[in-house]
């Protein structure tokens, strides 16, 4: 294991994160996370320390991530309510830089489209579509990826994910920096992954595709 020894949970009990904390327990690190409804959370050990608060204050953010040394972002919310990804991002990078932090991943959608991709036509038509249907989603997500991108400081890394689905490990996940190389993911291969880029800098500063 690298210096990186405490992370910081954010969206740990949504479809994406919820067993990203099992699997950092795994392989040794810390766990600390952010829950707004304790209740909430499928995965329990005393292990894990649990600040209930809510992502949009960032006192609570602060209060997070002291004494961490990586933030682990899948912060997720209903299509239907006003999209604050950007807002949420924006505030860790904040507190990230006010604590001298360096390490971000994150999670978005397979649909956010950037500079250098070569998504097939099928790809390209989803994400036109959802960039009809979830206008404003995919605005808000693509300010995200620009208050990233345009960030030189932060060793950060923003991984898109197709469909998640719910079910065992796969145990193979097919990685593609221009394209979706399948359809769907589990979340537990989400999570194996996701900590596996903490001591794997192969996409730091850049956005993969991944799927099974």
């Amino acid at each position: 294991m690298d210096v990186y020894k405490k992370i910081a949970i954010i969206g740990g009990t949504g479809k994406a994160g919820r067993y990203i904390a099992s699997k950092a327990l795994e392989k040794g690190y810390h766990v600390r996370m952010l829950v707004r409804n304790p209740e909430k959370l499928v995965f329990r050990d005393s292990r894990i320390e649990v600040i209930e608060g809510n992502v949009q204050n960032i006192e609570d953010l602060q209060k997070l991530l002291k004494d961490c040394q990586i933030v682990i972002n899948t912060f997720g919310q209903p299509m239907k309510e006003k999209p604050i990804y950007s807002k949420v991002t924006e505030n860790i990078l904040g507190v990230m830089s006010d604590l001298h932090m360096d390490r971000y991943i994150g999670v978005t959608g397979g649909s956010l489209t950037i500079a250098g991709d070569t998504k097939s036509i099928i790809n390209r038509m989803g994400a036109k579509i959802f960039e009809i249907i979830y206008s404003k989603m995919m605005v808000d997500k693509k300010k995200e990826w620009h208050l990233l991108s345009n960030n030189q400081v932060i060793k950060w890394t923003l991984i898109r994910l197709p469909f998640i689905v719910e079910g065992n490990e796969v145990g193979f996940i097919k990685e593609n920096l221009r394209d979706m190389p399948g359809t769907k993911i589990t979340n537990r291969d989400i999570a194996t992954f996701i900590i596996n880029q903490i001591e794997n800098q192969k996409y730091v500063q850049k956005a993969p595709f991944i799927s099974n």
